[in-house]
């Protein structure tokens, strides 16, 4: 049996928290898709997908099959405890072994947690979402006092990878002054957009100002992590987390 290749991120979450975030290493699906790619959505055997979620939840002893979303670019945060639809772009719950999870190949996965371990999300953040307020959305529907939460921020493009026209600068700084910060120009209307630093400063904004994780690029991976914009056609790798069950 394959076995995957994970990151555990680096954050001072609770002991009863289990995050986890995959690679493109450790499945079975081929080609273009090569090889841990967890998305129906892509072109990948269908098969090949399911054996992939079927290996992600032996490998790495979920207590349940994930809340996987149907992701479109959008603000809103469901409630995985309350809500049936899974159209959205982030989710979030307190209910012991509910795995909450998104997938991305550039876009950024921000995992969030309580200090106290009594609540986690997920949520997907491109520049579009960023900009709409993803993040601020999913924090203000969460349960705990923004002060009480935990980020860490999974592998995106990078700073030094990741241009963008004047328009996508400018939906950001209007809104919020402080991200001009993030933009470096790198030649006439276009920018170099620092993904990281834009969550970080949303995520202060909206209360949240314990931020980790922001070290990984995934266009500038190739051998470890699926990339849209490198490669068009790929996969996608999954950030999950969840609050563990009492024994």
């Amino acid at each position: 049996m394959p076995q995957p290749e994970l990151i555990t991120p680096d954050w001072p979450a609770p002991d009863c928290i289990v995050a986890l975030q995959t690679t493109r290493n450790g499945g079975v699906s081929g080609g273009d898709f090569s090889s841990f790619n967890l998305a129906q959505h892509v072109g990948d055997d269908p098969a090949d997908v399911t054996a992939n979620r079927q290996l992600l939840l032996q490998a790495c002893a979920l207590p349940a099959g994930p809340c996987w979303l149907e992701q479109t670019h959008s603000t809103r945060a469901i409630d995985l405890d309350t809500e049936t639809s899974r159209e959205g772009d982030a989710g979030f719950t307190s209910r012991p072994g509910r795995v909450a999870v998104v997938m991305t190949a550039d876009c950024l996965p921000v995992l969030m947690c309580a200090r106290d371990g009594s609540e986690v999300a997920a949520a997907h953040a491109g520049w579009r979402g960023l900009a709409g307020g993803i993040l601020e959305h999913t924090v203000s529907r969460m349960r705990n006092d923004p002060r009480q939460l935990l980020a860490w921020l999974g592998p995106a493009i990078g700073p030094r990878r990741f241009e963008v026209g004047s328009e996508v600068r400018q939906a950001f700084v209007s809104d919020l002054a402080a991200t001009d910060a993030a933009f470096v120009e790198n030649r006439p209307g276009h920018y170099l957009a620092d993904l990281y630093q834009l969550a970080r400063l949303r995520l202060k904004r909206a209360g949240l100002d314990a931020t980790f994780g922001g070290g990984l690029c995934t266009l500038s991976e190739p051998e470890r992590l699926f990339s849209y914009r490198r490669d068009r056609v790929c996969g996608r790798q999954a950030s999950l987390i969840y609050i563990k069950q009492k024994p």
